[in-house]
């Protein structure tokens, strides 16, 4: 598979040959003893150009994956045998830094002294590679990148309002009533409106238009208004927790799923050659969350109902 991979991205046995430090005739006997075995043509060659084959293509696409998890694994593997050192820099969103990574440093810096860590705490979009970045955590649903991404956890979202605004507005019993709602959003550049996707008790996808008077685009201000009784808003349960548990917001619309496709996900340049020090650090992000992340396991009692 890497001789086959290398002929294909070098673009010629004598080259693929020189980067495997290996000769031209090595290398067009791996690649015949492949086909013999797989039983098909993959690469078709003549004396001045090489051509993938439909069952090639698809074949080095898996072989470029398989190859990158093996690479990946012998890092694992090499990271905890390297202590893990230098300057590690991590952009991550402001409020969520705050309240919940910033907290693990002390661990962190108990577990692997010899890394020194620069926090950025910015909900503005970051440029890893122009930045200089090693990582950034990301709330979001991700699109394709040329990015790597592993999951940290999951973002369950939760439709909420203080008690005083719901004992003068009412509780909305569906999505659709919503839209009689002042709804707080985080922009003003549609017309202080926003689109709120969910699933339905069932599971069926769904969307909202809802709009309000008041938008911010920080988590945080969001939240304190929504606390105030300013209006409706959609909130990650890891904000809104503890206003969840002592009563000053009501979590609404039980069995719907606001949280669609959102995830919490570690974002880094490459997997190719992943320093120890970033490594360690997801893992450590990781491990610290879990599938289930401490924010959303059981409490007592969190509110879901509005007491008069």
């Amino acid at each position: 598979m890497l001789v086959f991979s290398k002929v294909v991205q070098a673009g010629s046995l004598s080259a693929a040959g020189r980067e495997l430090g290996v000769s031209t005739a090595v290398v067009s006997r791996t690649l015949a003893a492949l086909e013999a075995r797989l039983g098909v043509r993959l690469i078709n060659r003549t004396t001045r150009s090489l051509h993938l084959t439909d069952e090639g293509a698809s074949y080095y696409e898996t072989c470029q994956r398989i190859l990158a998890e093996i690479e990946e694994a012998d890092a694992a593997v090499t990271a905890r045998r390297v202590e893990p050192q230098g300057v590690l820099k991590v952009a991550i969103p402001a409020s969520f830094g705050h309240q919940h990574i910033a907290p693990l440093i002390p661990r962190f810096a108990e577990r692997y002294p010899k890394i020194e860590l620069a926090l950025s705490l910015s909900d503005r979009s970051i440029n890893l590679i122009e930045e200089g970045f090693d990582l950034a955590v990301r709330i979001a649903e991700l699109k394709d990148s040329s990015l790597a991404a592993r999951k940290l956890a999951p973002n369950r979202r939760v439709v909420c309002a203080s008690p005083a605004y719901l004992r003068q507005h009412g509780e909305p019993k569906t999505p659709q009533d919503l839209t009689r709602h002042n709804c707080l959003v985080a922009t003003w550049e549609q017309g202080f409106a926003m689109t709120w996707e969910y699933k339905n008790p069932v599971g069926k996808r769904g969307s909202i238009r809802v709009t309000g008077r008041y938008a911010c685009d920080n988590w945080e201000v969001l939240r304190e208004w929504a606390v105030a009784g300013l209006g409706v808003a959609l909130k990650s349960t890891w904000d809104v927790r503890r206003q969840l548990e002592d009563g000053s917001l009501v979590a609404l619309l039980p069995g719907y799923d606001f949280g669609t496709d959102v995830g919490i996900y570690a974002v880094y340049p490459h997997r190719r050659h992943l320093p120890a020090k970033t490594r360690v650090f997801i893992d450590f992000l990781a491990e610290s969350f879990g599938p289930e992340p401490y924010w959303d396991k059981p409490a007592a009692r969190i509110k879901s109902r509005v007491e008069v």
